[in-house]
């Protein structure tokens, strides 16, 4: 017997990826994850075939999303990631002499920067 699951449709070798489920009581049609092992009342379906599922007229399709799937990015995340870009982007204030005002220009060690280059005094002077 082979370890993969396939898929229940008739003449569909694919390897199953979703489990589908028919609530009767419900009218409803519940396609989620692969289920742990397989069930006498359940249909292991492949992926173009659990895309393209219809339930009867008056039924309702419920489609349960795998936690463990990865998800794409939302619009949410995208913003925040753009924000963060501009954020890093956005030239730093420079005080009067002409250093910035982060942990470095506190530093008395340095005595000029070139871009991300530091001039640093001589611990002897």
């Amino acid at each position: 017997m082979s370890p993969v699951r396939r898929c229940s449709r008739t003449a569909c070798g694919r390897p199953a990826v979703a489990t589908l489920t028919y609530v009767y009581a419900d009218s409803t049609a519940v396609l989620g994850p692969l289920a742990t092992y397989a069930e006498p009342h359940c249909y292991d379906l492949c992926a173009e075939h659990s895309e393209r599922l219809t339930a009867p007229r008056g039924w309702e399709v419920v489609r349960l999303s795998d936690p463990s799937a990865p998800t794409s990015p939302s619009g949410d995340d995208l913003e925040a990631l753009a924000n963060a870009v501009r954020e890093a982007a956005r030239p730093h204030d420079r005080g009067p002499d002409g250093r910035g005002d982060g942990p470095q220009a506190a530093d008395p060690m340095e005595v000029a920067r070139r871009g991300h280059l530091r001039v640093l005094r001589s611990p002897d002077s």
